[in-house]
């Protein structure tokens, strides 16, 4: 078994925590930075986090989120935001990777143009249903990296999202999707088992 595939089988949902356990602001910073090297739609990176690590904010956000004793006795709380207008950073996104050398500026000016007729123009139901496949992408690449290094989580859903968006001021295109709960575990996650293969994938 590979390195990844133990970590991949490790991981599991942890829902009690060890509150005196804490991570370094820096750790997660290095972890954030890391999981960012995820897909996203156009490369337009449209996630956006609110880490909480303060307990009086964590207390107050527990009560907007089912009670979850997680989001109190974790060491943080890394919400995953979803940002409607994250095309207008296309220009700057693509100018770096001209400069990185990853393209030649024909493809990034035509990249950029095609992005400008189509994201501006977009629902709004699609351009959340593009921030939220987004938002599973690299949240799990927090939770693969969370646990590779020695760290518990568990993801979140079910929590008020109106209210979540009013106590942290939101601007309009921005919208929670998920709660993340860090830390170190205080008892076993339950193991869960899997559906099998054939009775979710066809093969042709």
């Amino acid at each position: 078994m590979s390195e990844l595939e133990k970590i991949m089988n490790d991981r599991k949902s942890v829902r009690s925590y060890d509150p005196d356990y804490k991570i370094k602001e820096s750790e997660l910073e290095d972890l954030l930075s890391l999981a960012t090297s995820a897909p996203s739609s156009s490369n337009l990176q449209s996630w956006r986090f609110i880490v909480i690590q303060d307990q009086e904010m964590k207390k107050e956000l527990r009560s907007i989120a089912n009670n979850q004793a997680q989001i109190e006795d974790s060491s943080a709380v890394i919400a995953v935001l979803g940002d409607m207008t994250a095309y207008k950073n296309v220009e700057e996104i693509y100018k770096l990777n001209v400069e990185a050398g990853y393209m030649d500026q024909s493809i990034a000016d035509r990249t950029i143009e095609n992005t400008f007729k189509l994201y501006p123009n977009a629902p709004k139901e699609a351009l959340m249903n593009i921030a939220s496949y987004d938002a599973g992408l690299i949240s799990m690449q927090i939770l693969l990296l969370a646990k590779e290094r020695g760290l518990d989580t568990v993801v979140m859903g079910g929590f008020n999202k109106a209210a979540f968006a009013e106590k942290y001021n939101l601007e309009e295109n921005i919208f929670p999707i998920t709660l993340i709960a860090i830390g170190k575990a205080a008892a076993p996650a339950f193991n869960s088992t899997r559906l099998p293969l054939n009775r979710i994938a066809k093969f042709y």
